[in-house]
């Protein structure tokens, strides 16, 4: 009789599992996700200067501006783009640290409340001025409504909080920067301008949020965002010589839905 010997008695050690091939191995999940959004924005100073063309260079003080929800038409399949939104494209990698690489395209609106009394520094037609004034939009207006626009690249890391079958809960942190593509309204001193969209100056931001995934190939995501806006080129007259720059904080509410496609 011929004897068979055992390889994992005779050794002492088990036997080296066969290597996963790579077709079968994970391989992440590219994702996106459409919402909207509140926003709130800390107080700045606005410059306005057109020494070319006109002849006015004065900044305000501690300006004050609000954001334009405009959520009333949103469930219109013509109107989604109307109201504050958000939309990203991004995808997961499959190991264990858990991070992913998104582009997410954040549209703010951003409007200096009318009306108010602003104190004014600088100068207007050669006139010196350095006093608290009722700023009407006669004298100035300004919006970024189509609008203040975050493009931004983000790195993503998530953490899972809870897991079942088909519902997992997650935490998500983001951190990220990228241009302002914005569209902004104004008219000083009776001259109007709107847009076009171009390049305004730069922006950063972080987020931290939560992300319940459903029956892995969909999910519903909250997060709450801060960024700084820095606007460096916003046109300003029919001749857009004239500049405002300004900086500000901001702090997104963020509501999405969007579905996952594993690779």
């Amino acid at each position: 009789m011929v004897q068979v010997t055992d390889p994992i008695s005779s050794t002492g050690a088990a036997a080296t599992p066969a290597p996963v091939p790579v077709e079968l191995k994970p391989h992440g999940s590219v994702y996106f996700s459409w919402g909207y959004n509140r926003d709130w924005y800390t107080r700045s100073d606005i410059r306005f200067k057109n020494t070319t063309t006109a002849n006015y260079d004065f900044t305000f003080l501690n300006a004050h501006a609000s954001d334009k929800p405009d959520f009333k038409d949103f469930w219109r399949f013509n109107s989604w783009t109307i109201p504050q939104y958000d939309m990203t494209l991004g995808y997961l990698f499959h190991d264990k640290h858990n991070l992913g690489i998104e582009v997410s395209w954040n549209h703010l609106k951003y409007v200096v409340d009318d009306n108010q009394v602003m104190h004014v520094r600088g100068q207007i037609n050669g006139r010196q001025i350095d006093k608290d004034t009722l700023v009407t939009p006669d004298f100035v207006h300004l919006q970024h409504t189509n609008g203040n626009n975050y493009l931004m690249v983000n790195l993503v890391k998530h953490r899972t909080l809870f897991e079942r079958r088909y519902f997992k809960v997650s935490a998500v942190g983001k951190v990220g920067l990228g241009p302002m593509i914005s569209y902004t309204i104004s008219t000083v001193l009776g001259d109007h301008e709107e847009g076009p969209f171009h390049y305004h100056g730069m922006v950063m931001g972080t987020s931290l949020g939560l992300k319940a995934d459903i029956l892995r190939y969909f999910f519903l995501q909250t997060d709450i965002q801060g960024a700084f806006a820095d606007y460096t080129n916003t046109w300003l007259g029919q001749d857009r010589v004239g500049r405002a720059t300004h900086t500000f904080g901001s702090l997104q509410a963020i509501w999405a839905f969007g579905f996952n496609v594993p690779l």
